[in-house]
């Protein structure tokens, strides 16, 4: 599947909506995301799957990320994700070179951006109301579940 153009973040995060959107239909955590070439080609997409496989390393990123298969370099690549990456997302993020993440939103969440940015990510915060709608409302209908993802006892 390849986007519109080469660089396209509003076409991107619909990719990654699309997954958040499946996630919550399955019962989980509404985080999507999709890893794109330099080229604007789908390389991989995915969500939280957490609470359906019973693993808490399955996050958005991740899952787009194992989707996208092995790769000779992330050189160019961009990691889009509805929600700010947390610090194991931007560990993967940094570890193997994905030079740009498009985040949705950092309202709910605000994850390790800055730090991937002050190590020469580029960061692009798109801050789409869709997004926020999805996490706000379920934060406030699951918040035991939410809490349980982000690691708030």
């Amino acid at each position: 599947m390849t986007v519109p153009t080469p660089f396209d973040p509003a076409a991107w995060l619909t990719v990654a909506v699309d997954e958040a959107r499946k996630g919550l239909a399955e019962g989980g955590i509404p985080i999507g995301g999709a890893l794109i070439a330099a080229d604007g080609t789908v390389l991989g997409r995915g969500h939280n799957r957490r609470v359906q496989n019973d693993d808490p390393s399955v996050h958005g990123e991740t899952d787009a990320f194992r989707n996208a298969g092995r790769q000779r370099s992330y050189r160019g690549t961009t990691m889009v994700t509805t929600l700010s990456p947390c610090w194991y997302c931007s560990g993967l993020i940094r570890q193997f070179g994905i030079g740009r993440v498009v985040i949705g939103e950092a309202r709910t969440f605000y994850g390790g951006h800055d730090w991937l940015a002050e190590n020469g990510v580029e960061i692009v915060l798109v801050d789409d109301p869709t997004c926020v709608q999805l996490m706000t409302t379920f934060i406030a209908d699951r918040p035991e579940l939410w809490n349980e993802d982000i690691g708030v006892e």
